[in-house]
């Protein structure tokens, strides 16, 4: 990593950050992120979530270097990319959405080749560490145009990380592999993240961020809309569902007057209901009322699925903080 007698608090911060794209004879100018403000603690597991088009690329852009940004400020490491881009640059190692292969070279030469971009002396590079611990030894030397999709994926990760960033982006690292390169990736992933590099994920995977991120923030027409622990974050919904497996098979979903009422498999129904409003007694005594006789009854928390949608694609206040 870099110093450990000067850490920051924060790996990144961005305070009102604005990105507007000139517009031209065909378009209007397009506003990609409105005053974006974002606190990433040193040492996390952050998800970015958001829509297509919530402004996540643009942001991940502006941090990367590739992208100016229009107004507000940004930093990295401590360090503000207008006073200081290159160091700024230098703290972080990205891995882009798009799978980017210099399919001439072996992934060993790749590595080579990249850390030589960044400097880094032949004594200290760590090419065969990091080919070993993303799985890729034994296709050291071997063509990267032979590589699989995966294993070129898996390459891209070990190729932002030849510099020792402190900070590691993965824009949609799992986009399209298999589940076991999931596993496998999640895993060394986990591992740098214990050792203490930042981890900026964005993914479209939802049970990823849930099962793997501390912090999360939910973009949305480029804002922040949320930004909490996770766990914090779940509980912004405050509906439940009660699953019922009825004693007898009905012939339809039964009617329970002031609830919603979904079919699930073999013969279950699920009842919502708002913790604020009613509780379990209250709805089983409602379906006992429509004439169901009770088998079993399971309950259900609403997941990050959930939160993400009642933020970006459903009614704010069905996301508003709970008082319980």
């Amino acid at each position: 990593m870099t110093d450990t007698d000067a850490l920051p608090v924060n790996a990144i911060e961005v305070r009102g950050l604005e990105k507007t794209y000139a517009g031209n004879k065909k378009s209007p100018p397009k506003t990609a992120l409105r005053g974006v403000d974002l606190v990433i603690p040193r040492g996390s597991m952050f998800g970015l979530l958001g829509p297509n088009g919530a402004g996540k690329s643009t942001l991940i852009n502006i941090l990367a270097g590739i992208v100016n940004k229009t107004g507000g400020t940004a930093a990295i490491w401590g360090r503000d990319i207008d006073e200081r881009p290159r160091d700024a640059r230098a703290a972080l190692g990205v891995v882009p959405q798009e799978i980017v292969a210099d399919v001439f070279f072996t992934p060993r030469e790749s590595l080579e080749v990249q850390a030589g971009f960044y400097g880094v002396p032949a004594r200290d590079r760590r090419s065969d560490e990091l080919l070993a611990a993303l799985g890729l030894s034994d296709k050291a030397h071997a063509y990267v145009r032979a590589l699989s999709g995966g294993m070129k994926r898996r390459l891209m990760v070990a190729k932002a990380l030849v510099h020792n960033p402190p900070i590691l982006i993965l824009d949609e690292p799992t986009a399209g592999v298999d589940v076991e390169l999931r596993r496998q990736l999640w895993e060394y992933v986990r591992r740098i993240n214990a050792e203490g590099v930042t981890i900026l994920l964005t993914t479209h995977y939802l049970e990823e961020a849930q099962e793997l991120c501390d912090t999360i923030a939910i973009m949305n027409r480029g804002e922040v809309v949320a930004c909490e622990p996770t766990p914090q974050l779940l509980r912004r919904l405050d509906t439940r569902n009660v699953v019922v497996t009825p004693e007898h098979p009905l012939d339809g979903l039964p009617v329970v007057p002031g609830f919603d009422v979904v079919a699930r498999a073999n013969g279950a129904f699920v009842v919502s209901y708002k913790k604020g409003q009613s509780s379990v007694e209250q709805v089983l005594a409602a379906v006992r009322a429509a004439g169901v006789t009770i088998a079993d009854i399971t309950t259900e928390d609403p997941d990050l699925e959930d939160v993400f949608l009642a933020l970006t694609y459903g009614d704010p206040d069905a996301a508003s903080p709970t008082r319980d």
